[in-house]
């Protein structure tokens, strides 16, 4: 238990070196709502009107991530941010089972379901990204847009993980995450430390209080890959156009994962990479990502 204590420790490490926290934004006009997704309730906070917009965090966050993106994209579209299972005020099922991929991207149908759309735009950073590939990939006629953000397409990361001993040896807070008993490890202080304001992290902490721990480490358990790194042969073609968002120093998930994304897109396919941001590039540089995320929809608009 010792060696588990000291490698979720490293783990904690290298998430508090990958991201910053810019100034609060204003919450004014955000409403919330619970989706039911086969009995698991999901929570999501929602601002404006227009095309729907699917904002879905990473680990450890929660919906408050998108402050400085929520107001921008709510001046012409319907954002609703979600609290991941497991997350905040979201249901937070026992069990490795209820956190597997079909289940989550289930979770981003329902919430798009429950808010009476057809289609939306997906949005995701981290393991809110892994869950948006795999909603375009299996939901085509649902996935108008795709936004990716830190979070490379799974036969990019697959291959890395195969081939790349520096991708390897980085994705070892990972390895220790899918240990037995690693939940036990973390506190909420502890998983806040990345974010770097005090009035946000407050917020945080009493975010992760209310979450469970097993369940965020539950994403890693049920979802990220293992030896031997197979490629799965029948991963279908993204069909929408994607945008992907990508801090190069990004200490998890290194952008050689990147290379060769273009063959897995049937459609338009832009990259955008942020030199001195992280692995919280939405974080580190809210600004600019808000620029590019509002820009390029306004440049792939959809019909209304």
């Amino acid at each position: 238990m010792t060696n588990l204590i000291r490698r979720i420790g490293l783990a904690c490490c290298c998430w508090l070196l990958l991201g910053a926290v810019s100034g609060l934004a204003a919450q004014e006009g955000w409403k919330e709502g619970l989706a039911d997704s086969q009995g698991v309730k999901i929570h999501y906070v929602t601002a404006g009107e227009g095309p729907l917009v699917v904002l879905l965090h990473g680990f450890p966050d929660f919906h408050y991530t998108w402050r400085d993106q929520i107001p921008a994209l709510a001046k012409t579209c319907q954002v609703a941010a979600l609290d991941l299972r497991g997350y905040n005020d979201s249901d937070q099922p026992t069990g490795v089972e209820n956190y597997s991929l079909d289940k989550l991207v289930g979770d981003v149908v329902a919430v798009v379901r429950h808010l009476k759309r057809e289609r939306a735009t997906i949005v995701g950073h981290d393991w809110g990204g892994a869950i948006a590939w795999n909603v375009a990939m299996r939901h085509p006629e649902l996935t108008e847009r795709l936004v990716i953000l830190n979070l490379p397409h799974p036969r990019g990361l697959l291959r890395e993980l195969k081939t790349n001993p520096e991708q390897q040896k980085n994705s070892a807070y990972a390895r220790a995450f899918q240990l037995p008993g690693a939940a036990a490890a973390l506190t909420p202080e502890a998983i806040a430390g990345w974010v770097r304001e005090p009035e946000a992290r407050v917020k945080y902490v009493a975010a992760f209080r209310k979450s469970s721990l097993a369940g965020m480490l539950n994403y890693y358990q049920a979802n990220y890959p293992r030896e031997p790194y197979d490629i799965p042969a029948d991963l279908p073609q993204v069909k929408c156009p994607v945008l992907m968002i990508h801090g190069l120093d990004d200490k998890a998930l290194l952008p050689g994962a990147l290379n060769d994304t273009w063959q897995w897109i049937d459609n338009e396919f832009s990259l955008v990479t942020v030199p001195k941001a992280g692995h919280f590039v939405h974080r580190d540089q809210p600004e600019r990502v808000t620029r590019i995320l509002v820009d390029w929809l306004a440049a792939h608009p959809v019909a209304k």
